[in-house]
């Protein structure tokens, strides 16, 4: 982990040679002393001031609101804007010196002026993204046919929340308004697919909070993510069971209406080597509808193979950087994942991957929505 956070640090300071440039060109433009000594020196406290950002990742805790909204935030948006800024300005610089050779030199522009577009763009884009898109949630409802499904759960909805990662950088007020969202729904059962924080202990009584708010006729279930394990995890489990959560780990239990039977199961992380598909799934009531809760949707062929109806699934957050209107195919997590985005059927058997409520890394969303998903249930015709 050490060297993971040393590369980070690298990248960073490499990111800012696009700003030290544009820094450079506005300065000198408004005649301000040794330009390039202030550019580097800003630069170079720029980078600097990263360190306090990985420190709050590694291990989160609250920090106060205005620091959120003064510090954190704006450093993110310059972080993400440095991010965009380096490869536009590299186009552009190559755009550039091909133009040298048909238009005259006076109209191709100057690398600080190129730099100084690149960065501003970028800060357009970042501050939309940490500032707007991130906090917009929206509510999708999907139709989902299963197999056998009794009359008695013809119409069953159920609300599905994922990585929402509550934090120093996504606090309380963002969970009492998804709250506030799920509570309009009039849900049949609400399902958590785990990181409901990003790292530590310091945020599991407001997730315990806003679980036991999430109002629904059949409960809260919920199974764990990887990120909740990144602290004392089973001192989160233990929260959300005090606060009346169903939390599955390998178990399974099972919802009754008018004699009939709906099966939720749940399989605990994989990356912590807790998850055990078959004894979360197998030996289940025969004819019954199987849903299985699972943070990891690379579980789905397995999960598949022994019988779930549907899976519902998080982690992936659609990469929380996406191509508009084409996000569940071109994504961030696509690269990484083989399911990562949206809606995926193997024979009877569906899946659902969340994006998410929360964020991880930098705090922003391009393209990548985050998201209450209904999933409303409907008998499979023949």
């Amino acid at each position: 982990m050490r060297r993971f956070w040393t590369v980070l640090f690298a990248v960073t300071a490499a990111l800012h040679v696009t700003f030290a440039v544009a820094a450079h060109a506005l300065l000198t433009r408004a005649g301000a002393p040794s330009p390039w000594l202030f550019a580097l020196v800003l630069s170079a406290l720029l980078a600097y001031t990263f360190r306090g950002r990985m420190l709050l990742a590694s291990a989160d805790r609250p920090v106060p609101r205005l620091r959120r909204l003064l510090v954190e935030e704006p450093y993110y948006v310059h972080w993400c804007a440095l991010v965009a800024a380096l490869p536009i300005w590299v186009a552009g610089l190559a755009l550039s010196m091909i133009a040298a050779f048909v238009v005259p030199a006076a109209l191709v522009p100057t690398s600080g002026t190129l730099a100084i577009a690149a960065y501003g763009l970028g800060l357009a884009l970042a501050g939309w993204g940490v500032f707007v898109r991130r906090r917009w949630v929206r509510v999708r409802t999907i139709d989902v046919p299963i197999r056998g499904l009794p009359p008695a759960f013809e119409g069953y909805r159920i609300a599905h929340l994922s990585d929402l990662h509550i934090g120093a950088l996504c606090p309380r007020e963002h969970a009492e308004r998804w709250a506030d969202t799920v509570r309009a729904l009039d849900v049949d059962l609400v399902a958590l697919t785990g990181d409901y924080v990003t790292s530590g202990d310091a945020f599991h009584g407001e997730v315990a909070a806003l679980a036991s708010s999430l109002p629904s006729r059949d409960g809260v279930i919920a199974v764990m993510g990887n990120h909740d394990y990144f602290g004392d995890g089973e001192a989160l489990v233990v929260k959300l069971r005090e606060a009346g959560i169903v939390v599955l780990r390998n178990e399974r239990t099972s919802i009754e209406r008018s004699g009939a039977a709906l099966v939720i199961a749940g399989v605990d992380d994989t990356w912590s080597r807790r998850a055990d598909v078959r004894r979360a799934v197998d030996g289940h009531e025969s004819g019954a509808p199987l849903v299985v809760l699972a943070h990891d949707p690379q579980l789905f062929p397995d999960l598949s193979a022994r019988g779930a109806s549907l899976v519902l699934s998080g982690h992936t957050h659609w990469g929380q950087v996406a191509v508009p209107f084409f996000s569940t195919r071109w994504n961030l997590s696509a690269r990484v994942y083989r399911y990562h985005a949206d809606l995926y059927r193997e024979g009877d058997a569906w899946l659902y991957v969340n994006p998410g409520l929360g964020t991880t890394g930098p705090p922003v969303r391009l393209g990548a929505a985050p998201e209450i998903t209904i999933l409303r249930l409907g008998a499979k015709s023949a």
